[in-house]
């Protein structure tokens, strides 16, 4: 695996893959990598000729009260991991290198729709952070195919309707949630909690998991869906920030009429905000 940080040492190693008729697919990380993180190598790896991932922590996607300056930074623990589950190069560059007029004057990408509500609610400026971010490292790499986890399906569906939008010849994948025996969704922040927190963050999956259960069973009074949600997620010693039901496809607000659901949730155990969905297809009552 080659390791490179600026952007003309990247575009030499890609262009090289090119050059010998090799596919390239990308996937982006902010390092700190585990083994959903990994997985994302390895299904890259079986598609494509050529695998490029990135460590970047994107200052641009971090609100003022948020941990950026406390991100865990494991770059020599993510190489080994990379290497071992099938990348060809790193990108792992600086800030100054990905942004080297400044964060004050950097244009930036909005996506309009998706990105509205839910975490765009709580994080303002976010999803205008990863976009452009995301944007930037497209236009770097230009690969054929780009992976990322569905854990951040918001996240995904900002990058799949900025793909569309601006006619990128990319073709994005979404792979399912990798998750811990108990359910909790693989995550860099889960090593914010303590073993008191880490006992009790399953009880977000088994959340979503009722309230799936609940809905193939014929429940359609969504709004007295969430509520017990919040409960059930305020009694495991939580704090929510959202628990809603959605439509798949578009995000907006779901209706009984509607077949492709996402349930999402965000919430705080501790100081640490943890989040989660899953998307499903309800079933048709006969």
């Amino acid at each position: 695996m080659n390791i490179v940080k600026t952007v003309r040492e990247l575009r030499a190693a890609v262009a090289h893959a090119r050059s010998e008729d090799k596919r390239i697919g990308f996937v982006p990380t902010m390092g700190n990598l585990h083994d959903g993180h990994a997985a994302l190598v390895e299904k890259a790896s079986q598609r494509v000729d050529f695998v490029v991932a990135s460590i970047f922590v994107n200052p641009l996607q971090f609100g003022p009260k948020e941990d950026l300056a406390s991100y865990p930074r494991t770059l020599e623990a993510d190489k080994e991991r990379l290497l071992q589950a099938g990348c060809n190069l790193l990108f792992a560059p600086s800030v100054e290198e990905m942004y080297p007029h400044g964060l004050a004057g950097q244009t930036l990408v909005s996506v309009s729709g998706v990105s509205e509500g839910l975490c765009g609610a709580s994080r303002p400026g976010h999803f205008d952070g990863v976009a452009t971010v995301v944007c930037k490292l497209f236009n770097m790499v230009q690969p054929d195919l780009a992976i990322f986890g569905q854990k951040d399906f918001q996240q995904l569906a900002v990058i799949r309707t900025l793909v569309s939008d601006l006619n990128m010849p990319i073709q994005i994948i979404g792979e399912p949630t990798v998750r811990a025996t108990d359910g909790l969704a693989l995550s860099s922040r889960n090593g914010y909690l303590d073993a008191v927190q880490r006992s009790a963050a399953p009880a977000i999956y088994r959340t979503l998991s009722d309230m799936v259960n609940a809905i193939q069973a014929g429940a359609a009074d969504y709004s007295k869906l969430i509520t017990a949600g919040l409960a059930a997620l305020q009694a495991a010693g939580f704090r929510p920030d959202y628990l809603e039901i959605r439509q798949a496809d578009t995000l907006k607000a779901a209706t009984a009429e509607d077949q492709q659901l996402v349930i999402l949730v965000a919430a705080f155990v501790g100081s640490t905000r943890l989040i989660d969905n899953i998307a499903f297809t309800r079933t048709l009552s006969a």
